[in-house]
């Protein structure tokens, strides 16, 4: 038994969330959120090499993977592997990027199920850029 971080009640260490005040994880002496999340040390330009990101803060907002390679649910990097993503490459469910393999996209050169493209698109119903501006 511990006391709970936020009301300081007993709880068991394994109570995922405190009888009294509704704490999640309240044996844990700190705690930012759910899921989980892992940024590599090494860095370019500022962002980390590989960041991966299956996480939501204390107020069920996604953290967004963001570095030279991002996974995650939510995505922005060079290689982006995700759910929802920006990249310069993207494999991703909705994407914008500029090679993108996606279910939707819009990218310079694409292979999805539904897309716009500005340069080279295959898929199942893929339309360029040009051509729907008129």
């Amino acid at each position: 038994m511990k006391p709970c971080r936020e009301c300081g009640n007993e709880v068991s260490e394994s109570a995922q969330i405190c009888p009294k005040c509704g704490a999640p994880k309240p044996a844990n002496e700190k705690w930012n959120g759910y899921g989980w999340e892992y940024k590599s040390k090494m860095t370019f330009f500022g962002l980390p090499l590989l960041h991966i990101s299956f996480k939501y803060t204390k107020n069920r907002r996604p953290v967004v993977a963001k570095g030279i390679i991002a996974i995650g649910q939510f995505g922005m990097g060079i290689v982006n592997i995700s759910q929802v993503g920006i990249g310069f490459f993207s494999l991703s469910q909705v994407t914008i990027a500029y090679y993108a393999l996606a279910q939707v996209a819009f990218a310079n050169s694409l292979l999805c199920q539904i897309g716009v493209y500005i340069e080279s698109g295959y898929g199942q119903a893929v339309w360029k850029l040009s051509e729907l501006l008129g």
